[in-house]
């Protein structure tokens, strides 16, 4: 079944940490330290697929996770695995409704964030006496964010666990009792070299007044490949996208301020690459599922170092390449870093990067209508006149649905498919702006 899964991911090899998570799974208890972006989603979830049994109506498998993005991203890797298991996501901000539905069939695999899932629990929603596995990913940023006593109180409605997996991007000195975690077999691949980002540091010298300037610049330079900039304050990342707005330079905007919905959005456009520009805080820093990133750039830099590892980890994922630009005052330096990186030219006249060759078609209709990826392709394809290469990443969420589309056929396809039915139902098709 893994060979089976690898396929339909198109991936053609495991790296080391992954290979050796599946291997320590069959001995006991896991902790895999790694870094961000090494591959640790595929590391917890190909050793659960061999302990998931077909017959059984009850959760197998309970994935606790520290945010709704990364709950989110889970499910959709998992989907793309094409094992034939249910899988669903229950986190803040989902409808209540919704996830009601969906445990009254109970999926193999259920995902949630520790508040969401102890809600469930304490209203009985499904049952935990089927759960043989447990999942803690991101271990150390649900600490972090005070899921404690959630974890605990989860934990301890889980009669039948066998295995219990923990992730973490950082060293922990304690793994908390309420785990349950006895002599785990321990994966550190934190300080391996081998999975080490290749990542090259170039600095931006410029003091306040001319710092949003300078970021402008910098982005007209390299924003024709997948950026993300990081700062440190939701009103630093409103000013910046004010700016590029002002400029007309199309991009996305993420932090914690934002509707669920617009931030789902935001990261959706920058995956199917009709957004190549990001602007975030921290919040986009650990466990999301982003495309492979170009550069990295620090507006605002990180107060410590284990941050500053965490915003690079975004770019130079899976043995790829990256640039982290560091924004300096004159003077400045960071007390994580050796030496000053060698300082970026921004002497050329400016002009604005290339508009992506992709836009993104809204469809308001999504898993709790019945609609799937191959609804959408058929009417994209068949009523819309498109080629399949003029066809990208497609999203369906539980209301809506989103499509990549090349940016020179959108709006002939758009008004080709409007009125028209998806499983004899109009729906609303339009241009997301």
């Amino acid at each position: 079944m893994i060979k089976e899964s690898l396929l339909n991911l198109k991936i053609t090899a495991l790296n080391a940490m992954q290979e050796a998570a599946i291997s320590a799974a069959k001995k006991g208890d896991v902790i895999v330290l790694s870094p961000t972006g090494s591959g640790k989603t595929l590391g917890f979830l190909l050793p659960l697929l061999e302990s998931l049994k077909t017959g059984v109506t009850n959760v197998q498998a309970l994935i606790l996770v520290p945010s709704r993005e990364l709950a989110l991203q889970i499910e959709q890797v998992f989907r793309a695995m094409g094992t034939g298991f249910k899988v669903n996501c229950c986190y803040g901000g989902h409808d209540v409704k919704t996830e009601l539905n969906n445990l009254s069939h109970p999926p193999a695999v259920l995902i949630g964030t520790p508040g969401r899932i102890a809600h469930h629990l304490r209203r009985e929603s499904f049952s935990t006496r089927e759960v043989h596995t447990l999942i803690l990913d991101e271990f150390d940023k649900a600490l972090e964010f005070g899921f404690q006593e959630d974890m605990a109180f989860i934990i301890k409605q889980l009669p039948a666990i066998k295995k219990r997996m923990l992730t973490s991007a950082t060293k922990m000195d304690d793994i908390p009792a309420f785990t349950g975690i006895v002599k785990p077999v321990i994966l550190d691949y934190l300080t391996n070299k081998a999975s080490a980002p290749d990542i090259k540091h170039m600095a931006v010298i410029a003091g306040s007044e001319d710092k949003l300037e300078a970021v402008f610049a910098l982005l007209c330079k390299i924003a024709n490949e997948p950026t993300l900039v990081f700062c440190n304050h939701r009103d630093a990342v409103d000013r910046i996208s004010d700016l590029l707005w002002d400029m007309g330079l199309p991009h996305g905007i993420f932090h914690g301020g934002m509707e669920q919905d617009d931030r789902e959005r935001a990261l959706l456009k920058f995956r199917n690459g009709s957004h190549r520009l990001l602007i975030t805080t921290d919040l986009a820093s650990r466990g999301l599922d982003i495309p492979e990133i170009a550069h990295i750039v620090h507006y605002q830099l990180p107060h410590n170092e284990e941050a500053f590892t965490h915003r690079n980890g975004r770019t130079a994922r899976m043995h790829a390449t990256g640039t982290s630009y560091l924004m300096l005052l004159p003077d400045e330096k960071p007390p994580y870093l050796k030496d000053i990186p060698e300082t970026v030219d921004l002497s050329a006249e400016i002009s604005l990067p290339e508009l992506s060759p992709w836009a993104t078609v809204y469809i308001a209709a999504g898993k709790k209508d019945k609609i799937n990826k191959v609804d959408i392709v058929g009417l994209l394809l068949q009523k819309g006149g498109l080629a399949k290469e003029e066809l990208g990443l497609i999203e369906v969420l539980d209301n809506s649905s989103y499509a990549a589309v090349k940016r020179s056929k959108i709006e002939r396809t758009v008004e080709l498919v409007r009125g028209e039915k998806i499983k004899n139902k109009k729906i609303k098709i339009e241009i997301s702006r």
